[in-house]
């Protein structure tokens, strides 16, 4: 039985998951973890609360101690159970998924996401019925507390501005709506503010920014003559960029960019990135005297590997960021001051900050694929991949299958929240991009039928 997935439990509320399974969640914390303070939030969604609650119950019948924060950013909740001293933190959250899901995230004593090995002993003690129900006089307390003002005065501790700058920020209606915003305020920006009423059915956009789903951003931008744009997913683990033309700044491009900047700045070090990293980035952390180390994908993945190799920075294409000078956990509000202060500091607009960084283009394509099956077809696919591609320069298994080639290379991985095969494929040209990836495709395809035909 596996809960986790990449970032966190996550399911379609009263269906994958359900107030039973939170409670059990919180119970199965509480045994492991033992009395002592854990700290609660959620985001925007409306079946937060519920979760909540059942999640708390689960602590306390086990002897934890609840102070529940109300609705916060993801990054603020692993920051401040860091801050206070927490045993552990949760955040009731599905990031960027539509509203009708919800999920649970965990957090460590020193901020960053659960590992896996944590992970695998909450679900075995879920899978075992491993609790350790306190007596009657022994059961935890249950207090609320609004701590945003610490984050908030840490992180703006943090910038001292040289310039005023005009930011537009787009939380979404998700949970960086008062925090962002207070946030670059308190550091001496102008702000503008779209999609800032916190409403846990995303009405303003898709809870998941992407260049499809931020134009509103960037007209923004654009019209208000803006020095920069920021947009946020549903939880604010999550952060885009939209450059002083009203360009997104695409994903790969932003996080290599960051990458060399933290690098130069410390005369070297550690970048960590997943396998879904571009070239792009190997590029700029080596030119800028760094070196790149790739991992899984997903953040609890990301964080563990900083973590355990002192690394300066780390990041996934997707805009999750890990800022370890100030905490370990993604934290998209945290990486979108950091990338203002970089650009202050440089004293350049952000098309020149990321303009310098080498582009490649890249094509992504997804194939159902039932969960049952992922494991077979994916060692299937090891073999048929190989066959299917030419000059084959390595091979990376890290998490799924990355075949790199002399023109590109393709990533052939199962999603770990959908029931889909991802296919990421990154080229030279556009067209080099969508070859690679379609060839991709039609081998996954082939395969997925055929497993899904002997089922039959």
């Amino acid at each position: 039985m596996r809960l986790f997935g990449t970032s966190g439990i996550r399911g379609l509320v009263n269906r994958e998951l359900t107030p039973k399974l939170a409670m059990e969640v919180g119970m199965a914390l509480a045994s492991l973890r033992g009395p002592g303070t854990y700290l609660l939030a959620r985001d925007v969604r409306g079946t937060g609360q519920m979760l909540a609650m059942a999640f708390s119950s689960g602590l306390m019948a086990c002897g934890g101690d609840v102070i529940y924060l109300g609705m916060l950013p993801t990054g603020a909740v692993g920051f401040l159970t860091r801050e206070l001293g927490a045993k552990s933190g949760c955040v009731v959250t599905a990031s960027h998924n539509p509203p009708e899901y919800n999920g649970l995230k965990l957090f460590r004593p020193d901020s960053s996401p659960f590992w896996p090995e944590e992970q695998e002993e909450v679900e075995n003690a879920i899978r075992e019925g491993a609790f350790k129900l306190s007596g009657w006089d022994e059961v935890g307390s249950y207090k609320t507390s609004d701590e945003s003002g610490r984050y908030i005065e840490a992180l703006s501790g943090l910038v001292e501005l040289r310039r005023k700058w005009k930011v537009v920020l787009d939380p979404g209606c998700g949970s960086a709506s008062i925090l962002a915003p207070a946030l670059f305020r308190a550091v001496g920006c102008e702000v503008l503010v779209i999609n800032g009423q916190p409403d846990g059915t995303f009405p303003g956009r898709n809870p998941d920014p992407r260049p499809d789903t931020v134009g509103g951003l960037m007209s923004a931008v654009r019209e208000s003559g803006a020095d920069v744009g920021f947009a946020y997913d549903g939880d604010a683990d999550r952060m885009i960029v939209i450059d002083e033309r009203g360009q997104f700044v695409p994903f790969d491009v932003a996080l290599a960019a960051f990458a060399s900047y933290v690098v130069s700045s410390k005369g070297g070090g550690l970048v960590i990135t997943t396998v879904e990293a571009s070239y792009c980035v190997d590029k700029a952390v080596e030119e800028a005297g760094g070196e790149v180390l790739r991992t899984k994908v997903g953040d609890p993945s990301v964080s563990k590997e900083v973590v355990e190799h002192g690394a300066v920075f780390g990041g996934e294409p997707c805009g999750a960021w890990v800022i370890p000078d100030v905490h370990y956990c993604v934290d998209g509000i945290l990486a979108s001051l950091m990338v203002l202060r970089a650009l202050d500091e440089k004293g350049l607009r952000p098309s020149e900050f990321f303009g310098r960084v080498p582009h490649f283009h890249t094509a992504r394509e997804k194939v159902p694929c039932p969960n049952e099956f992922k494991k077979a077809v994916m060692e299937e696919l090891r073999t048929r991949l190989l066959e299917a591609f030419r000059d084959v320069v390595r091979t990376i298994e890290i998490d799924g299958l990355r075949v790199e080639l002399q023109e590109g290379w393709v990533l052939v991985r199962p999603s770990g929240t959908e029931p889909v095969i991802r296919i990421t494929a990154e080229g030279r040209t556009a067209q080099e991009a969508h070859e690679l990836a379609s060839k991709a495709l039609e081998v996954v395809k082939k395969t997925t039928e055929e497993f899904s035909a002997r089922s039959f």
